[in-house]
């Protein structure tokens, strides 16, 4: 088995590629142990590794968050970890738990139904599938007042590029097709 890796633009965050499905469907995060001891297995093997403080896991990809620690170290180990738990064709996920993490309710007017299902569309079809080359996911979480709320996971998550991928990117993209959007903002899971 080749596990292949990827820099993200977060530094703090590597992409792995097994070569094989992870979730067949949606995605799961993992910010501590007790989460992924609780819901997959993986995670669980993952978060044991000294300096590894989130997982993150995408249809075809895992991405890792570190702490200060060095990748020169933690490499080998995560790669290690992963390649025992694909070989022994273990479970990604305990079998009770769901694959994407509950992230609280969504929040709009329901006036703003049409405008939503423009906003969810532009994020499923245009924003999403980059975002999760760079190894991350981004949510939509609510429309409030011209300004859309968004969740960002796995390597979005606390990457320095995020705030311009946000206000550059994803908001000029939104305020373009969707002339109601007037900002975009990031949000925490709940």
């Amino acid at each position: 088995m080749f596990i292949q890796t990827e820099v993200t633009p977060n530094p703090a965050t590597l992409k792995f590629l097994p070569g094989r499905v992870v979730l067949s469907s949606g995605t799961a995060e993992f910010a501590n142990r007790e989460q992924a001891e609780a819901r997959s297995p993986l995670a669980a093997k993952l978060m044991t590794v000294p300096g590894v403080t989130g997982v993150f896991f995408g249809y075809d990809f895992v991405t890792v968050t570190r702490d200060g620690s060095d990748w020169q170290h933690l490499k080998p180990a995560i790669l290690a970890s992963l390649m025992e738990h694909f070989m022994a064709d273990e479970p990604v996920m305990a079998a009770s738990s769901d694959t994407v993490s509950s992230e609280g309710e969504e929040f709009f007017e329901p006036a703003d139904e049409t405008t939503v299902a423009t906003i969810k569309e532009l994020l499923e079809t245009r924003v999403r599938p980059a975002v999760a080359q760079d190894g991350g996911d981004i949510t939509f979480r609510g429309f409030k007042d011209g300004t859309v709320y968004l969740n960002m996971r796995g390597a979005c998550a606390g990457c320095p590029s995020s705030t311009a991928t946000l206000k550059h990117g994803i908001q000029n993209l939104l305020r373009h097709f969707v002339p109601e959007v007037e900002s975009v903002e990031a949000v925490e899971a709940a």
